[in-house]
């Protein structure tokens, strides 16, 4: 049987809260579903050291990282071992799927092992020994064209994903992250603690199409020196994300249309007549070139006439595929 565990809401202005200590008795996972939603769990509640390699676009790259917690509040920091001296620190709460428009706020970010069922199919895979310990892999494939394929590898014991690779539409792995090191991982006794809901700030823009599931992100990223002529937004599925900017191109950073390969993920670059002006709109993330492309080509400036040759094209190469 599937058990899911759910954020309890807290009569507090740290808003809702989500106990660790919860995932000690929860059952063996029996399903790739289930192991799925332990990998969520372990990747949040688990206080541990690594080390990692990383296979992608530069070549290979090793790094160590930990994370922590303290006070319900998580820390990860990530440190590149070889190449360019690069260093990551992020500090936060556990993010939402849901509820960038004040409605419909998930109650959990593991509820979207729910949502995932729906665009992707989850099976279990082989055992392998990564890190020196016992691992179970699950197989993440699309159910559509207008995502990309997934691997994980999860340690059995306290469900850290140890190993992960992301797949193009042929199968060709993009990325692999794998641990080589693990030390003594733990679990956090105690509660963490979820964003806060928020409302994002409204935009004379809207997206004229999305992949089904990507919902809307509570971020809010307005630019301090263009005020609201340059914003961001974040779209997900509860797996894989999208971002969409758009700026008066005059005050941009040029970029040539078209689509940009930038690491594992590509931007679709569009230079279009919106609000009565020329605006550069740019669409990144880790999904099928053709996808960002027909975001970038139907996003609609509220009060234009939105039929044009653009989205006619762009919705032509998408349904081709």
């Amino acid at each position: 049987m599937f058990v899911a565990i759910h954020a309890s809401a807290q009569d507090s202005p740290d808003g809702d809260r989500v106990d660790c200590r919860d995932l000690e008795a929860m059952p063996t996972p029996s399903s790739a579903l289930e192991w799925f939603e332990r990998s969520l769990w372990a990747n949040n509640c688990y206080v541990f050291e690594a080390r990692a390699v990383r296979i992608g676009f530069d070549g290979v790259r090793t790094l160590s990282l930990s994370h922590v917690v303290q006070d319900g509040i998580q820390r990860e920091e990530i440190t590149f071992l070889d190449g360019p001296p690069v260093a990551v620190e992020r500090t936060g709460r556990i993010g939402r799927l849901k509820g960038a428009d004040g409605t419909d706020a998930s109650a959990s970010p593991f509820d979207i092992v729910d949502h995932l069922d729906e665009f992707y199919r989850l099976q279990l895979g082989g055992q392998e020994r990564i890190a020196n310990r016992r691992t179970l892999r699950i197989d993440i494939d699309p159910l559509d064209g207008l995502r990309l394929g997934h691997r994980l590898w999860v340690d059995t014991d306290t469900g850290l994903p140890l190993k992960q690779v992301l797949e193009d539409e042929t199968g060709r792995a993009i990325e692999t992250f794998q641990f080589t090191d693990l030390v003594n991982p733990r679990l956090y006794q105690g509660e963490l603690l979820m964003e806060i809901p928020r409302v994002s700030p409204e935009a004379a823009w809207r997206t004229g199409w999305l992949p089904e599931g990507f919902l809307p992100q509570a971020v809010e990223t307005n630019s301090s020196r263009h005020d609201e002529d340059v914003v961001h937004r974040l779209f997900s599925d509860g797996l894989s994300t999208l971002s969409l900017f758009v700026e008066p191109l005059d005050d941009a950073i040029f970029l040539s249309p078209g689509m940009h390969r930038l690491g594992i993920s590509y931007a679709a670059v569009r230079h279009r007549d919106l609000g009565g002006q020329r605006r550069q709109v740019v669409v990144m993330g880790e999904l099928p070139p053709r996808v960002l492309l027909r975001v970038a080509d139907t996003l609609q400036w509220n009060g234009d006439n939105q039929t044009n040759d653009d989205i006619r094209a762009s919705e032509k190469v998408v349904q081709s595929d």
